[in-house]
């Protein structure tokens, strides 16, 4: 047996938890660079407010129904999902962060417990811990699950939480739902399903096992024999190595000027260098790309990328600045705007497996100074230690106009407590206690 747990628009209820303001409230966050909308609350939902929709687009409703607006916080929900997956660890030690707002937990060995009644107590002390409500979907398999979860978040009677019902109610159930809503089932297939007659997941879960082969391969086949009740798909207890990591922003206003671009390909390296030693890796191939604004009618457009091999894989952020700064270099032309630039590790392998050179200038010494850089800023917070080449003004930085404080990381930002002098006579303890 499997659960889902979902945290329920997990961007806008990070934010409530520190701004009861925004309870009740139509909330949104934004894209970087604010532009477009990747979050919303259920207010700002029935509105009518779409999911990458772009504020301009918007500006009426936001005015007219009082719609909070906010930057993206990434800083601050990257934590708080790690305090609800720590949460949850209490009641199912099993867990594999499937996102930073779901997580699977292996609910087998509970012997005769109320599973449903063991979710709910799992949901009301991660609403009474982190403050972020969640809904729990239960199943013989990970896609049932899923399934369930859909249900749970649909449904008000349910607490929050449901397991997959089976037989004839399951049948209803699956009846009432969607194909596209289906785990897998991507838009490209449910078009396809569709075509053909297949428009919810008792239709798919019904139909011939050879046509959904032939059609969808074989992970459209896992998918309907995961609604049969059939685990194909397993708990993945530690995530597997990224096989590539792209760091890519668009610039918060055009860069023209070779400097800021350096900067900027600088902190891409610097962050792609901390994934790396994140996961034990190595990477062998290094691409630098960038590109003007294809959607302008005034400026020129070009895109342009260039790809070093490096002789020895590595993971030290300065090699990666430095190889990635010269391949910068290659493709750069003065007289463009350009809108966005990234990089893209390649040819990853864990760090024990790197085939050494003759000539290699990574020593101890090298791999001792990353140590300490991601010691500090681990403690410290983020870019509290940094390579120079990253610059001190940074404009090309994305912009966030409307971000909240990162309350849970950063000292300076912590939200203060007010305890008036009254308070404070109230609760005064007799010299006794």
């Amino acid at each position: 047996m499997y659960a889902l747990a979902d945290c329920n628009n997990f961007y806008a209820s990070c934010e409530r938890v520190f701004d009861p303001s925004l309870e009740g409230r139509p909330v949104l966050v934004l894209s970087n660079n604010d532009g477009c909308v990747v979050a919303r609350s259920n207010e700002a939902k029935a509105l009518g407010i779409g999911m990458g929709q772009p504020v301009f687009e918007i500006r009426d409703i936001i005015r007219e129904h009082a719609v909070a607006v906010l930057s993206s916080n990434y800083t601050l929900y990257d934590d708080m999902s790690r305090r609800v997956f720590t949460t949850l660890q209490r009641f199912s030690p099993e867990l594999e962060s499937y996102s930073i707002d779901e997580a699977f937990l292996d609910m087998d060995g509970f012997g005769g417990r109320d599973l449903v009644a063991h979710c709910r107590v799992a949901r009301a002390t991660v609403q009474q811990w982190t403050g972020i409500p969640i809904s729990i979907g239960l199943g013989s398999t990970k896609t049932l699950a899923k399934l369930a979860n859909h249900l749970a978040k649909r449904s008000a009677k349910s607490g929050g939480v449901v397991m997959m019902p089976r037989g004839i109610e399951g049948d209803a159930a699956c009846g009432k739902i969607d194909v596209g809503d289906v785990w897998g089932i991507g838009r490209r297939w449910a078009r396809t399903l569709r075509a053909h007659g297949i428009r919810t997941a008792l239709q798919f879960r019904n139909a011939d096992e050879r046509w959904i082969q032939r059609r969808l391969n074989v992970v459209g086949l896992r998918t309907m024999l995961e609604l049969r009740g059939i685990p194909c798909l397993h708990l993945e207890r530690q995530p597997p190595p990224k096989q590539s990591i792209v760091r890519s922003r668009s610039f918060a206003r055009p860069v023209e000027t070779w400097n800021a671009m350096d900067e900027a390909i600088a902190a891409y390296a610097t962050r792609a260098g901390e994934k790396l030693r994140m996961q034990g890796s190595v990477a062998g191939v290094l691409t630098v790309y960038m590109t003007t604004n294809w959607f302008s009618r005034t400026d020129a457009r070009y895109a342009n990328h260039a790809t070093i091999e490096f002789p020895v894989a590595t993971d030290d952020t300065i090699t990666l600045i430095r190889h990635a700064r010269s391949a910068a270099k290659r493709i750069w032309k003065q007289g463009f705007r350009y809108k966005k630039a990234g990089i893209r590790l390649s040819g990853i392998h864990p760090r024990h497996h790197a085939q050494l050179h003759l000539f290699n200038d990574t020593t101890p010494a090298t791999a001792r100074a990353m140590q300490v850089l991601d010691a500090i800023n681990r403690s410290m917070g983020a870019g509290t230690l940094h390579p120079a080449s990253l610059g001190i003004d940074r404009q090309w930085l994305t912009r966030r106009n409307h971000r909240s404080p990162r309350y849970t990381t950063r000292w300076d930002e912590l939200p203060p407590a007010w305890i008036t002098p009254d308070r404070c006579r109230k609760h005064r303890h007799s010299p006794g206690d």
